[in-house]
C-alpha cells in the first residue's frame, strides 16, 4: 500500500565557526568531534524532542577517510551520545555532500521511513589533505592527454576554473572585485552579529612548549566567528597576487575558496513529529537536484541545478529571496549568476566561501544553517544552498521559511 508523500521540516540548525585549515584554531580538532558537536548542539535546540525517535544520522563528508573515516557518521552519533539505536552513514558528492545528506534525510521522512533525522556535515582540512592521504586515480584518466574532461578531473579544480574564466569571458578584475565584496560582506555581517543564532562556539586548545623547561602549557579559548575573513583586504591588494594555477591565467589564492575545517547539523521532523514534541519548525525542505557537467568546467554546475531545482519546486529564480552559492571560486560564481540573471544583491548577502571558508563534506549542512536563520532572520520566504561539485556535477537546495 503506497503511502502519501509528506512535508519534511527542519526544527534546529547549527553549525560550528569555520576554520582556516592547517594553522587555524581547529587544526587540532578531531573531525568526528566537530560533528559531535554540532550533533549536540541541534538537539540542545530541540529540548522536547525524545532522542530515541532520530532514526538515522547521515553526514556528508568528501573525503572519509582517517581521522574522518571508519563512518564517521556513526562515530559522531556515539560521541554525542545519542542512543545506541541511533543509526548512522556517511555520504559523498564531494562539494555537495553536506546538502545531500539534508536531502537523504528530508526523502526518508517523505516518504514515511522516519519521523526524525539527522543531516549533517563535516570536513578537517587541516588533518586530511584535499586528495587524501592516498590517492589512487585510475591509469584510464591520464590514458589520453587530449581529452579535456580527464585533463579536468586529474590535474585539479583551479584549471577547471581557468576554462571557465576563459569561456564565459570572466575578467581578472572582476573575479578580485568579487573576492573584495566577499570578504565586505561577511565583515559587516559579522559586525552586525548575523552568524549568531547559526554558530555553536567551540572551545579549543591551545599548546605551547618551552624549549628550555620541555614543559607543554596547555590553555583553553572559546572560538565563535568564522575565522577566514580578512578586514584588510583591499581589490588593489588582490590584484597584485600572482595566479596559481596558469601562468597567464587569471586565478589566485585571493579569488578562490579557503581551505578550511568545520561542521554543521540540522534535525529534520514530521508534521506528526513536530506535533507529538512541540517543536517549532524553522522551514521546510522545498526540492532537490543534482546535474552533471564536463568535468573540465565542473564551476559550471550551479546552471544547470539551480533549474531543475526549481522545476521540482514549481517556482522562478526571482521567487528566491536567498541564495547561498559556493564560491569555489570567484570566476564559477560570476559564471553561475550572469548565466541564469540572478539578482547579485540575493547572492551571498553576507558573503561566501572566498571569505568564510569551505570544508568541503560540510559546506552543504553549514550553508543550510546559514540560509535557514536568514529567511526567519529577515522575515523572507524561499532561500537555496546551491554550489558545483568536483568531476563535474551541481547540487542545489531549497527551503521555505515556516
Amino acid at each position: 500500500m503506497s503511502k502519501q508523500i509528506q512535508d519534511a521540516y527542519i526544527v534546529a540548525a547549527t553549525r560550528t565557526p569555520i576554520g582556516r585549515s592547517h594553522k587555524g584554531y581547529l587544526r587540532n580538532t578531531r573531525p568526528d568531534e566537530l560533528l559531535a558537536t554540532t550533533l549536540r548542539a541541534a538537539l540542545a535546540q530541540v529540548p522536547g524532542l525524545d532522542p530515541a525517535t532520530i532514526e538515522d544520522v547521515i553526514c556528508g563528508c568528501a573525503i572519509p577517510e582517517a581521522q574522518q573515516g571508519l563512518n564517521v557518521a556513526r562515530i559522531g552519533a556515539v560521541l554525542a551520545g545519542l542512543p545506541n539505536s541511533v543509526g548512522g552513514i556517511t555520504v559523498n558528492r564531494f562539494c555537495a555532500s553536506g546538502i545531500s545528506a539534508v536531502q537523504m534525510a528530508a526523502d526518508r521522512i517523505r516518504v514515511g521511513e522516519a519521523d526524525v533525522m539527522f543531516a549533517a556535515g563535516v570536513e578537517s582540512m587541516s588533518m586530511v589533505p584535499m586528495m587524501g592521504n592516498g590517492p589512487s586515480l585510475s591509469p584510464n584518466i591520464f590514458s589520453n592527454t587530449d581529452d579535456v574532461d580527464n585533463y579536468g578531473i586529474a590535474y585539479g579544480m583551479g584549471l577547471t576554473a581557468e576554462k571557465v574564466a576563459q569561456q564565459w569571458k570572466i575578467s581578472r578584475s572582476a573575479q578580485d572585485e568579487f573576492a573584495y565584496a566577499s570578504h565586505m560582506k561577511a565583515l559587516a555581517a559579522m559586525k552586525a552579529g548575523a552568524f549568531t543564532d547559526e554558530i555553536t562556539p567551540i572551545t579549543v586548545d591551545d599548546r605551547s612548549v618551552d624549549l628550555d623547561s620541555a614543559k607543554v602549557t596547555v590553555t583553553q579559548r572559546t572560538v565563535n566567528l568564522d575565522e577566514g575573513v580578512r578586514p584588510e583586504t583591499t581589490v588593489e591588494g588582490l590584484g597584485k597576487l600572482k595566479t596559481v594555477f596558469s601562468a597567464r591565467g587569471s586565478v589566485t589564492a585571493g579569488n578562490s575558496s579557503q581551505t578550511s575545517d568545520g561542521a554543521g547539523a540540522l534535525i529534520l521532523a514530521s508534521e506528526s513529529a513536530i506535533k507529538r514534541f512541540g517543536l517549532t519548525p524553522l522551514a521546510r525542505f522545498v526540492s532537490f537536484a543534482s546535474k552533471g557537467v564536463p568535468p573540465h568546467i565542473m564551476g559550471i554546475g550551479p546552471i544547470e541545478a539551480i533549474p531543475a531545482a526549481l522545476r521540482y519546486a514549481g517556482l522562478q529564480h526571482q521567487d528566491i529571496d536567498w541564495f547561498e552559492l559556493n564560491e569555489a571560486f570567484a570566476a564559477q560564481s560570476l559564471a553561475v549568476i550572469n548565466t541564469l540573471g540572478l539578482d547579485p544583491s540575493k547572492v551571498n548577502p553576507m558573503g561566501g566561501a572566498i571569505a568564510l571558508g569551505h570544508p568541503l563534506g560540510a559546506t552543504g549542512a553549514i550553508r543550510a544553517a546559514t540560509v535557514i536563520h536568514a529567511l526567519r532572520r529577515n522575515n523572507l520566504k524561499y532561500g537555496m544552498v546551491t554550489m558545483c561539485v568536483g568531476m563535474g556535477q551541481g547540487a542545489a537546495g531549497i527551503f521555505e521559511r515556516v
